[in-house]
């Protein structure tokens, strides 16, 4: 199974997300992650969509999204010709002693506490997929209270075309 992301350009009016996301549901696909906001144009939103699937149903999925009428492009995020990015909050139960051991552990991979109680510690942490993924992993043997991810969103490097 692979993945792909993909960034949509769509008319920033009401019901495209539900269009879109209707889309996926009629046909039986799942979204792996989804952000949307508006461009620098008032008129447009971009949608970052990370779906999963053998070669077919990606490809399938290409197809029926450029079918939609409110679908203006659609470009693929690929390793190395893009950036792409996911923020993530995650609060962590903690002591005073086990602060310390989260704090350093943050402090590699440039993650921002912001905020602190005398029972837990909010991280904040920015980054690509296995950023995010190698830091959770490091923080496994604490008690993760909970997490929220923002989903990824991302950019073509220098000037991109529409496929």
């Amino acid at each position: 199974m692979k993945t792909k992301v993909l960034s949509l350009l769509v008319d920033n009016t009401a019901g495209v997300l539900s269009r879109v996301s209707g889309m996926f549901s009629r046909r039986g696909y799942n979204i792996d992650s989804l952000s949307v906001g508006v461009t620098e144009d008032p008129k447009i939103s971009r949608m970052t969509v990370v779906v999963s699937g053998d070669d077919k149903i990606l490809t399938q999925i290409k197809s029926q999204l450029s079918k939609l009428v409110d679908v203006r492009s659609i470009i693929e995020l690929k390793d190395g010709d893009s950036v792409t990015r996911e923020l993530v909050l995650l609060k962590i139960k903690a002591d005073a002693n086990e602060r310390q051991q989260i704090i350093a552990v943050a402090n590699v991979y440039r993650a921002s506490i912001v905020d602190v109680s005398p029972e837990s510690i909010m991280i904040e942490i920015t980054g690509n997929n296995n950023k995010v993924e190698a830091f959770t992993s490091l923080l496994e043997g604490f008690e993760i209270q909970e997490i929220v991810r923002t989903g990824v969103t991302g950019l073509v490097r220098g000037r991109a075309e529409a496929e």
